[in-house]
């Protein structure tokens, strides 16, 4: 399983919830990090998850192929970051 999805899993994220987190990481990445924190997962774990993704970005792009989401509208937000 994908390090992001077990760190989730473990803090009893439920499937629902996991996928509604990524697919508003897909459809607009600024909301992502107000998602993560209404989810209630310790700061420190927070922070371990942010250097995992830091350290290894494709960690994303598994956790997205995994939940069977499209991972182009990933590439799309992140262009539009880019802008």
């Amino acid at each position: 399983m994908n390090p992001i999805l077990a760190l989730l899993k473990e803090h009893n994220i439920s499937d629902e919830q996991i996928q509604s987190l990524f697919e508003t990481l897909t459809a607009n990445p600024l909301m992502t990090m107000g998602v993560i924190q209404q989810l209630g997962i310790p700061q420190e774990k927070l922070q371990q998850l942010m250097m995992m993704v830091m350290q290894n970005p494709a960690l994303i792009k598994d956790a997205v192929n995994e939940l069977g989401l499209d991972f182009s509208k990933v590439e799309e937000a992140k262009a539009k970051l880019q802008k």
